[in-house]
């Protein structure tokens, strides 16, 4: 193959930029070098368990920041070994907090209030009633404790015990939850009353569905009342049952999972409403098809109607339905969205305080994730964000509805910026300043906001700012962790695919770096939907395991090709019906810049990456043999008809409707031209890619005599592998790169 790139260096590209983004650039670019030169002057190098364990090594922030009103605010801090809370009012950040309480006085109040019950062993998750009153969780109560007259009560009692989900109402205290496969729900300070007897053999309540796709994460909705209860109840009993293998038995048992898999039957969902008032438990008449995908339940502010964006099992259509919580009838649609590729709604709407008829949506319609005003009838009122880029969060809206905060990417696809846009003339105006990564907290008028940022070159600083921008203090400067540490120097910037499009990329050099000398490549990659890898962030988005390649010798690699995330639709979606095509293509594009840099050892080059990236690797070593020399493989998907229904015939449509596509990015199909070696690595549990993935790869390259192919497995881990076996994990990796690349 070609292994230059003509034309294309990165100094070039970037000059094609406005000149505000150039000059800020460069100065980002100017210290991330003069922050790595300066760091040469150290000499401790990682162990292993340093890089992949040692989460001392990154930077520290503030535990619990929050605010407790729009004044004051919160963190946990140790002191001498001792835990405790600063309180801090934010006209006096600067001087000494206002109060504190330690870990002691809430065991001492506890204990005055009931000396039976256990004392915390640290400072509970909790969260303000107010003023001078927080309430946290113990031993199946809810307690209040006062930081004034330091006296505890008790607001509520829950029993967890033996719950696989549970859903705490935050103000009523109302819980819903699953109890051997059936779901209850009990008021605050009543008894439990069960709503559901059929649970099991298929049947699940509850739960979040779909596969966790589209934003899906719980299957529990409680009213903002909290006098109503929304719930999930999946049938999945005609979808096949995959077997995962529990190896502490003798013999070896089986625990069973559904699993749906691409152009095969699905699971079927209906959602329920209790009413706690009247014990009455009704189903939304969401109709036919049953294979059709409820997504983004919410609840108007009144109690009364249900909103849910309904997807059908194609993916190119979604109806916003609203539905009667007391009757469950299907009221109207309001809106459709559709796509010849796929749409994706990933946020429930989000109604207004000031007027309960309006609400805000997201939608990628024009391309890019942004948000949209609409009434309840289903009229657009307006685009309220519109640009090439995208909105990556919803800080939120002030008290009169009049301006609306959101994260985005606004400057930079790598950067994470707060705006503010007046809900009436649409206008924005930046409000964090610097480039970077800001992670924001706002005070519940809106006003003033705890912002959380870094970059290349900042560890962690939290300022609070204004709704102007205005600094008023920095509350925190983290210290760099890693300044006693001989570190590679790291380099962000961008190259152009084929077809023109801006990729970004983040290199590490080794320590001590020649540019005079050949070095060996590791190539960390991804490539798919919803994960981009590099970042305007501490690391460039990366973690400790790429220095510790850099500390012996090694250029470390990565970059976001067209498929990967926060870049508009287009991009993400370059991939529709041909998933690992265009992804190889961009990879290639960025090795080839790497390689025409003179520096990369082209006889001393290999990959890795896990789950998509686990794909792209095993995709490169045998779709394009002969670049690297060795590669490592994590849970890899082989063949795209084994892996779930929802994600699968969203990029590829079904196996029936798009038989060439999956042929094509089938990897039992390629097992044979694989050069070099490869290192597959699966957990047995993984419920995500399934173990039989990578068996039938093993099995075909026995089959046609493949020698190069290596093979480990993690009895007990799930889709990857995580706790102390991590970095057993990382021996394994670098290991068998470094054996290979050293040779």
């Amino acid at each position: 193959m070609n292994r230059t790139c003509p034309g294309i260096v990165g100094v070039d590209v970037r000059f094609a930029q406005p000149h505000y983004y150039i000059m800020r650039r460069f100065i980002i670019y100017f210290f991330i070098l003069v922050g790595s030169f300066a760091s040469f002057a150290q000499e401790k190098t990682f162990t292993m368990e340093e890089a992949i364990l040692g989460y001392h090594l990154y930077p520290k922030g503030l535990s619990d920041l929050q605010w407790m009103t729009d004044h004051r605010y919160s963190f946990r801090s140790t002191e001498n070994g001792e835990q405790q809370v600063i309180i801090h009012e934010l006209e006096e950040t600067r001087n000494a907090p206002i109060k504190t309480f330690a870990l002691k006085d809430l065991n001492e109040s506890l204990l005055n209030f009931d000396p039976k019950l256990d004392t915390l062993r640290s400072i509970p998750a909790f969260k303000w009633l107010g003023m001078d009153e927080l309430q946290y969780f113990w031993k199946g109560n809810y307690l209040a404790y006062h930081i004034g007259d330091r006296k505890t009560r008790k607001t509520g009692s829950f029993s967890k015990e033996g719950l696989t989900v549970y859903k705490t109402h935050e103000s009523t205290l109302n819980q819903a939850y699953i109890k051997d496969q059936q779901l209850y729900v009990q008021t605050n300070g009543g008894n439990p009353v069960q709503l559901t007897t059929d649970g099991g053999n298929g049947i699940v309540y509850g739960q979040a569905v779909h596969r966790n796709e589209f934003g899906i994460m719980e299957g529990l909705f409680w009213s903002d009342k909290g006098d109503a209860l929304a719930f999930y109840r999946m049938d999945e009993s005609m979808v096949s049952n995959y077997p995962l293998y529990n190896l502490s038995d003798t013999p070896a048992t089986a625990n069973e999972t559904r699993y749906p898999t691409a152009g095969r039957k699905s699971h079927h969902v209906t959602v329920g409403v209790h009413h706690l008032q009247s014990g009455r438990t009704l189903y939304l008449q969401t109709g036919k098809p049953e294979e059709q995908y409820l997504t983004n339940i919410a609840w108007d502010p009144e109690s009364k109607f249900v909103y849910i964006a309904v997807v059908n099992r194609q993916q190119n259509h979604m109806w916003l339905n609203k539905y009667d919580a007391s009757s469950g009838a299907f009221i109207k649609t309001l809106f459709e969205e559709q796509n010849p590729k796929y749409v994706e709604p990933e946020h429930p709407a989000q109604f207004l305080k000031s007027d309960h008829s309006k609400f805000l949506w997201w939608s990628e319609r024009d391309g890019y994730n942004h948000l949209y005003l609409y009434d309840t009838s289903g009229k657009q009122l307006k685009q309220l964000t519109k640009g090439n880029w995208v909105v990556t969060d919803l800080i939120g809206l002030d008290e009169q509805d009049e301006n609306l905060f959101v994260i985005t990417t606004t400057e930079s696809p790598l950067d994470r910026d707060l705006f503010c846009v007046n809900m009436k003339n649409g206008k924005s105006r930046k409000i964090s300043r610097d480039p970077g990564t800001h992670s924001i907290i706002a005070s519940p008028n809106m006003v003033h906001f705890l912002d959380r940022f870094s970059n290349t070159v900042t560890p962690t600083e939290v300022r609070i700012i204004d709704k102007n921008g205005v600094p008023v203090s920095t509350i925190h400067t983290a210290e760099n962790p890693l300044k006693d540490y001989k570190l590679g120097a790291m380099e962000i910037g961008d190259i152009k695919a084929k077809d023109g499009t801006r990729l970004y990329y983040r290199l590490f050099k080794p320590t001590d770096f020649d540019p005079s000398k050949k070095y060996p490549v590791i190539v960390y990659l991804y490539n798919g939907p919803h994960v981009q890898l590099v970042r305007n962030t501490w690391l460039g988005g990366a973690n400790l395991w790429y220095q510790y390649l850099a500390q012996r010798g090694y250029l470390v690699f990565t970059i976001d090709g067209r498929g990967s995330a926060n870049r508009g639709f287009e991009f993400e979606s370059a991939v529709h019906r041909r998933m690992g095509y265009l992804e190889m293509e961009d990879q290639l594009t960025g090795l080839n810049w790497l390689i025409a840099q003179g520096y990369a050892d082209t006889g001393r080059m290999g990959v890795h990456g896990w789950s998509y990236g686990g794909f792209m690797t095993t995709s490169l070593m045998t779709r394009h043999p002969g670049i690297f020399k060795v590669g490592v493989a994590g849970g890899p998907v082989i063949d795209w008809t084994y892996y779930e229904v929802m994600y699968t015939e969203r990029y590829m449509d079904t196996p029936q409707e798009n038989p060439d596509g999956y042929k094509e990015n089938n990897l039992l199909n390629y097992v044979d031209k694989l050069e070099g070696r490869l290192l597959m690595i699966h957990g047995a549990q993984d419920a995500t890619v399934l173990w039989q993935h990578s068996l039938l790869y093993l099995e075909k390259a026995i089959k046609a005599g493949v020698t190069g192919l290596d093979y480990y497995v993690y009895p007990h881990h799930e889709h990857n592998v995580n706790g102390k076996d991590r970095a057993h994990l990382y021996h394994k990796v670098t290991e068998y790169l470094m054996r290979e690349l050293e040779n």
